[in-house]
């Protein structure tokens, strides 16, 4: 019998979160929407500068995004913010470029500053909240963090999207994304987990929202056909093209870069096959990469994440697999292990 475990869906608003019980009906399975761990670092480092005083950064990379943002702010209000070159590499895989921003690299906090511990995930804190409820902390846990992959030199968005390209030309298969043992060392965000958890399971949360939408009852009949899913989170926009368990075909954006208009003539003429690489990441997003056996169609289109509320006028099947939506991620973790 599968054993209890928590899996969480790393996003740049929420950690999404499901103490998964295999005794139980899915739909009765604890869970909590909380905010990531990028935000809870976001205000301990605001409330920081608010007192005028300097940040020591410890502990592991992790996802930028707010509390880049806010360290940024911090050193623009004449602050100090020190970090150990393990944690410096959330801001820029360039140590170089870090130190240019202000940051200074050191091995111990100095004096007077307030240490601030940076990870994806707060272990103590999960079981703090599940202990809270009189629930058993269990042992096993699997997390999806969307990892951009790691070069000096190369842009993260081509880097990223390189990944895509090399997964989809060498047969697209998602479960393999899923990693429970070794990790590619090119993934430092998802090895980066394995050192708070060693026993950790982890994927990326483009991958874990794409199984996740394949477990949707009314999405997987159409999928001996074909589908375009569609996950609209916070920060970015996935669409991938899939028949059976097989991606032929995936495009990447900034959510804050597309409106209706843009996102629909973007599937469009990803349905044709006309929609290239350069188009997309021209545009100041990611890229696309489609199968030379990719054809034209896909006109099953479903549509999760936060931000879905942005293809409303388009009709698209908005899928809450097990009812609910924003466990997506969570759920596609399930699937990836071949639990559900």
């Amino acid at each position: 019998m599968t054993e209890s475990m928590i899996l969480i869906d790393v996003g740049s608003g929420t950690q999404d979160i499901l103490l998964y019980q295999p005794e139980k009906l899915i739909e009765n399975c604890p869970k909590f929407i909380v905010p990531s761990r990028t935000q809870i670092v976001a205000t301990q480092i605001r409330k920081a500068t608010a007192s005028g005083r300097g940040i020591f950064l410890h502990g592991h990379l992790m996802g930028g995004g707010a509390c880049a943002l806010a360290v940024k702010k911090h050193l623009a209000a004449g602050l100090q913010a020190y970090a150990t070159p393990s944690v410096a590499l959330t801001f820029n895989d360039n140590l170089a470029l870090v130190e240019r921003m202000g940051i200074v690299l050191c091995e111990e906090a100095p004096e007077s500053t307030i240490p601030i511990w940076l990870g994806d995930i707060d272990p103590m804190a999960l079981r703090q909240a599940i202990q809270a409820f009189g629930m058993e902390y269990p042992q096993k846990l699997a997390v999806a963090v969307q990892d951009h992959g790691f070069s000096v030199t190369e842009s993260n968005r081509t880097l990223r999207f390189r990944l895509w390209e090399e997964f989809v030309l060498q047969g697209g298969d998602l479960s393999k994304l899923v990693f429970t043992q070794d990790i590619p060392e090119v993934y430092t965000r998802m090895r980066a987990l394995r050192e708070i958890m060693p026993e950790a399971i982890v994927a990326d949360t483009g991958t874990a929202a794409l199984l996740g939408i394949m477990t949707d009852p009314l999405v997987t009949p159409h999928l001996k056909k074909g589908i375009l899913a569609v996950n609209i989170g916070n920060s970015h926009t996935l669409v991938a093209a899939i028949r059976g368990e097989r991606v032929y075909g995936i495009f990447e954006h900034h959510t804050s870069m597309v409106d209706l208009t843009s996102l629909a003539k973007l599937i469009q003429r990803f349905q044709t096959t006309e929609l290239t690489n350069a188009e997309v990441f021209d545009q100041g997003g990611h890229g696309a990469t489609l199968h030379p056996e990719m054809q034209t169609g896909w006109n099953f289109i479903s549509v999760t994440g936060p931000r879905r509320s942005l293809a409303k006028p388009l009709n698209w099947y908005k899928a809450a697999p097990y009812g609910d939506m924003m466990l997506t991620g969570c759920f596609g973790l399930l699937a990836g292990m071949k639990i559900i």
